[in-house]
């Protein structure tokens, strides 16, 4: 991810990363803790290596087949909220991605 800002930081000419916004989804296998202590390590003497680190995390959604009701269960109990049914779909939850970065220009 550090790679990735560094390459828009350095398309835009800036002097150095602000901030960086990440959205984690609770489905996604990342742990926003151990991301959040391994952020400094990975932006050392980058443009990135005092910007702020921003997590959002993004609830597990799921659509139930059966009774088509959108829900946000446990990521451990992947149950339609309404009827119990585990005929289900994910639609939210999976993501790990940068969402903005704020740059430091001239």
């Amino acid at each position: 991810m550090v790679e990735q800002i560094e390459v828009i930081a350095k398309a835009e000419i800036a002097r150095r990363i602000e901030s960086v916004t990440v959205l984690i989804g609770a489905y996604s296998g990342v742990e926003p803790d151990a991301f959040e202590f391994a952020f400094p390590f990975a932006a050392e003497n980058t443009l990135a290596e005092k910007a702020e680190l921003i997590i959002q995390t993004v609830p597990v959604r799921i659509e139930c087949s059966k009774c088509r009701a959108i829900s946000e269960p446990e990521p451990t109990w992947l149950v339609c909220g309404k009827c119990g049914s585990t005929d289900i779909a994910l639609i939210g939850g999976r993501e790990f991605m940068i969402q903005s970065v704020e740059l430091e220009i001239g």
